[in-house]
């Protein structure tokens, strides 16, 4: 990562969206290769899922002080997958990943919001992946949606569809799948965070959300394409 305000603290109420997180598994296991780059790890609550995919190497980037606790997490897991956790911004490790780790499948869950230079990450994504290889990105959506909570956890954009896309297409990638994600939460989220000005992501509410609200717009979304949505979803080939 390059010019990173994140800090990995904002993601720990999300540990516990367990339905969210393997709906976005889900979205992206076709696409997945044998050697997974995850960028912005956390604790390592999405990445249990990649390693429960069984890649042949999990390399795990988390620059935060969840770092300790992922390498605790990851000691817990039962995969026959190479795992090595690094503790630097991908772009300090870049040339050592694309040398030793050839990674085919570069992932970032909620993290490329916290990167000021978005573009020359994504740039830096092409170069390390090796030909045929993938990027596949998960951020929040929607500009007007943008409040305090975004500045507090330091989002220094929410994207828009178009906007992701061709900032993929500028990296030199070509799109395989883009679509918006979670049309529910927009409205819960604007009500929280533009009218009631809220700047906090309470693990209870993930909960509720997660058990009550996600099963039933993830059957929704699977029959109708939302024309908006509170995340978009890009994947992409180098």
């Amino acid at each position: 990562m390059s010019n990173v305000v994140y800090i990995g603290k904002d993601l720990e109420a999300m540990s516990f969206a367990l339905n969210y997180h393997r709906w976005i598994f889900e979205e992206m296991r076709p696409f997945l290769g044998r050697h997974i780059v995850e960028v912005g790890a956390g604790t390592g609550s999405f990445s249990e899922l990649l390693a429960a995919h069984r890649p042949s190497s999990l390399s795990l980037i988390e620059p935060s002080g969840m770092y300790e606790q992922l390498i605790k997490n990851t000691a817990t897991w039962k995969t026959d997958a190479d795992i090595v956790c690094y503790k630097h911004v991908f772009t300090e490790i870049a040339a050592e990943l694309e040398r030793s780790r050839a990674p085919d499948s570069i992932l970032y869950v909620n993290v490329l919001e916290h990167i000021s230079d978005d573009q020359a990450e994504l740039t830096a994504m092409y170069r390390t992946l090796r030909k045929g290889g993938r990027i596949l990105i998960f951020v929040p959506a929607l500009p007007r949606l943008y409040g305090a909570f975004d500045r507090r956890v330091g989002h220094f954009r929410r994207y828009t569809k178009a906007d992701l896309e061709n900032k993929c297409l500028t990296a030199g990638f070509k799109l395989l799948k883009s679509r918006y994600f979670d049309f529910a939460g927009v409205v819960l989220w604007w009500v929280k965070y533009q009218l009631l000005q809220s700047d906090s992501l309470e693990s209870g509410a993930v909960r509720l959300y997660d058990k009550f609200v996600v099963p039933v717009t993830k059957t929704l979304e699977s029959m109708i394409m939302p024309p908006i949505g509170k995340n978009v979803l890009v994947i992409a080939e180098k």
